[in-house]
């Protein structure tokens, strides 16, 4: 089965986890996103609300840190994904839904004798109080969650650009939402900039329910 092939890519740990909460399977979105995403090519999902395709983008990021754990890297305090929500509070409640997985796939890994690193989510917007933003240069969470703006922020200023440095994935959430106006024009200068700054080029993934034309 073609559901079968795509989750035997996965680390054991994240497999048993997505088999366990989504006992029928991946969605059309995940089977079709994860060989692409998983090839480290640039990846645009676009599907309707409710498809996974969030969850489709995260995991195999999920999926990367596990496996470096296993080779014994140091994961810990590296930002690796920055996920970039159009909205303040899409960004907060997608820290919620991705800090969830994140708990049980380690609780899962600790069960099963597998190395269990602690995944931190970080969320970096207009609301993000001072002590927090300083709090995340000095030790960065693995995922920066975070507005087109306050990417341009981040990156603007010295200390919060060097963690961006080691970034290897960008996602950009309801990419509809940007791509038409001005502000996604922004972004895209933005996202530029980010390649510069990043020690290599950031694999770059779209997501959005309503993107017409593709």
């Amino acid at each position: 089965m073609i559901e079968s092939d795509v989750l035997a890519g996965f680390h054991p740990v994240v497999r048993e986890w997505f088999s366990t909460r989504f006992p029928a399977g991946p969605t059309e979105p995940q089977a079709s996103g994860w060989p692409a995403i998983a090839a480290g090519g640039d990846t645009l999902i676009s599907a309707p609300t409710g498809s996974g395709k969030t969850l489709a983008a995260f995991l195999v990021c999920i999926d990367r840190l596990y496996r470096a754990a296993e080779r014994g890297e140091d994961i810990e305090d590296r930002a690796q994904v920055v996920y970039v929500s159009p909205l303040k509070a899409l960004a907060v409640d997608i820290q919620q839904n991705l800090e969830r997985p994140l708990e049980e796939i380690r609780a899962l890994a600790a069960a099963r004798g597998w190395p269990a690193p602690q995944v931190r989510v970080g969320v970096r917007n207009g609301d993000t109080p001072p002590s927090v933003r300083t709090a995340m240069t000095k030790r960065p969470p693995n995922f920066v969650i975070t507005t087109p703006e306050s990417l341009y922020l981040l990156l603007t200023a010295e200390r919060s650009r060097a963690v961006l440095e080691s970034v290897d994935t960008v996602i950009v959430d309801e990419i509809h939402a940007v791509a038409r106006d001005k502000r996604g024009s922004h972004l895209a200068l933005t996202l530029e900039r980010l390649e510069h700054v990043c020690a290599g080029r950031p694999q770059r993934i779209g997501l959005s329910a309503t993107q017409r034309p593709i």
